[in-house]
């Protein structure tokens, strides 16, 4: 009996001294519904301190100090202070439970349209939440809901003393910044970012001499000015990872919408377009049409490869530099045209030293200025897997991007269709082409505002066909204060067209080809082209990249 008294004071002298220890370290585990993740989070508390350890990728550091009522946020040498007050407020409910033992309060609070049921207890010394954001000035919170299925709970409280090295508390909070400032620091420092061009300015009648060639990260002009192309160096190709090109452009004098490319030249050739761009158009190879008419660069043959389309953009009418003077009560204008891709499928061509460029099609002094960026974002799956290995081979591109040098407009279609012959490599399956289409023509009878169907042939059987169209475009209107109106209250760039509208990036289709191995196929394209109006005529450009998995 004196050994089960002696017991039960013992017992009872723990669980006092734990209740006074303003020391510990608390566990949490998760479940979303009811499946048990392998993750854990740790708080790390000492007196007032609380230090959240970051999960994952995470390298920003979380504190609370309960005693000053604030979260403070800490990510490359900025740091964001907010009051408990500022955060949701907790609506307190009736009833207890009981969390590792331990009697807990309920509490609901709601983020973002986001219901979360919260389990605390401040009956003890330590304070601190697993989440800045949720509750944190209840006192210790030990369980989570968010919307009925994703729970955060704890799994043990280690109540012993918190070392220096645990806790981490800041000598110095460093820059205090506001809270918009500091999110954009979080957001962007979860990625990595590579600046291809910045500002250039892309024009017609710009004729300053280039550099010396090959050099890496300098700019290039050719084609009169409206291609600027750039050799960088680009990192290699990391499991799970996704790359978005990000293009900024607005009007710097042009107050047209205007055909728009970013491309890679491929060099693994004996001829590449950067031979037609350093010598002229004669330097490239040309196909023959049935119509007559000779195309330079427009198919890949043994010796050389077209370039590789990264994505396809309009420019809208004059953003920007016309806002002012297009002033329409009700109508923000925007200052810029925005494009964002997901290019990840085209990341075996885009390592190592490439040769990047940007074409928009003018003839304005004033012309365009743009930006680009790669966006690399690491992936949450399959990061310590070996990276799947794919083959890319642009094979057509219709596309003049020497237009102010002479290169031919894609009129093939008017007679024949676009034909190019490819030799797939052994071991090469689950090919795809990835197709962009857009057409063109200016007036009312042009093929920029009639529909016509595409149809691709692989080995003389038609594999896929539609009509590229957009009716979408007048939800892009206050991306073009040049743009013409007209009597009955439309706007030009409200116009359907094919497959693009002004201020609009044009997202290619992928087409399977899964009857296609290795060896000699051919493709082919056919558009029922418009005939010519007078000086005016219709154009077709298309460009194709055969993908496929490798053995």
């Amino acid at each position: 009996m004196r050994w089960i008294v002696l017991g039960c004071v013992l017992s009872l002298c723990a669980a006092q001294a734990e209740a006074q220890q303003a020391e510990a370290v608390v566990t949490y585990g998760f479940r979303n519904n009811g499946k048990e993740s392998r993750s854990e989070q740790q708080i790390f508390i000492k007196g007032s301190q609380v230090r959240l350890a970051p999960q994952g990728r995470q390298t920003e550091q979380q504190f609370l100090h309960t005693g000053q009522q604030a979260s403070y946020q800490v990510l490359g040498g900025y740091t964001l202070k907010k009051n408990f007050s500022e955060y949701a407020k907790p609506e307190l409910l009736p009833g207890i439970d009981t969390v590792l033992g331990i009697p807990c309060k309920k509490a609901k609070v709601f983020i973002r349209s986001n219901t979360i049921e919260v389990w605390y207890t401040n009956d003890l010394k330590i304070k601190g939440s697993p989440s800045i954001s949720i509750a944190p000035g209840l006192g210790l919170v030990l369980k989570t809901i968010r919307n009925g299925n994703t729970e955060t709970y704890a799994k043990n409280i280690a109540w012993r003393p918190v070392t220096r090295e645990e806790l981490a508390w800041p000598a110095s909070w460093g820059k205090l910044v506001d809270e918009p400032t500091y999110q954009r620091q979080v957001i962007e420092s979860r990625y990595t970012t590579l600046n291809i061009f910045d500002r250039e300015q892309i024009a017609f009648g710009n004729n300053t001499p280039n550099p010396a060639p090959g050099q890496l990260n300098t700019t290039y002009r050719f084609s009169g000015g409206t291609v600027v192309l750039k050799k960088v160096k680009l990192p290699a190709v990391r499991p799970g990872q996704r790359l978005f090109a990000e293009l900024v452009e607005y009007s710097n004098g042009d107050a047209y919408d205007r055909t728009g490319s970013v491309f890679m030249i491929p060099t693994d050739k004996a001829v590449s377009f950067l031979d037609g761009l350093e010598k002229g158009v004669q330097a490239l190879p040309l196909y023959t049409a049935r119509n007559g008419k000779k195309y330079q660069g427009v198919t890949a043959t043994d010796n050389y490869l077209p370039p590789l389309e990264l994505m396809r953009f309009f420019t809208p009418f004059g953003v920007g530099h016309f806002n002012a003077q297009a002033k329409i009560k009700g109508y923000d204008w925007a200052d810029s045209a925005v494009y964002k891709q997901d290019i990840t499928a085209l990341l075996p061509r885009l390592q190592g030293e490439v040769w990047i460029g940007i074409f928009i099609g003018n003839y304005d002094k004033g012309g365009h200025k743009a930006s680009l960026r790669f966006k690399y974002y690491p992936g949450y799956d399959g990061e310590n897997n070996a990276a799947p290995k794919t083959w890319v081979m642009p094979v057509f591109n219709s596309t003049n991007l020497m237009e102010m040098a002479g290169q031919e407009y894609g009129t093939m279609f008017d007679t024949d269709s676009l034909t190019v012959t490819v030799n797939i490599p052994e071991g090469v399956k689950n090919l795809k082409l990835r197709y962009i289409t857009t057409g063109h023509g200016g007036w009312g009878g042009g093929d920029e505002f009639v529909p016509k169907q595409n149809e691709i042939f692989a080995d003389g059987k038609r594999v896929y066909h539609f009509t590229p169209w957009r009716e979408d475009c007048a939800t892009y209107r206050l991306l073009n204060p040049a743009s013409g109106n007209f009597g009955n209250g439309l706007s030009s760039s409200d116009l359907s067209r094919s497959n693009w509208c002004p201020g609009t990036l044009t997202l290619p289709v992928d087409i399977p080809l899964p009857e296609l191995g290795a060896g000699t196929h051919t493709l082919q394209v056919a558009i029922p082209l418009g005939k010519p109006e007078g000086g005016s005529f219709s154009a077709w450009n298309v460009s194709g990249v055969l993908i496929g998995d490798k053995e």
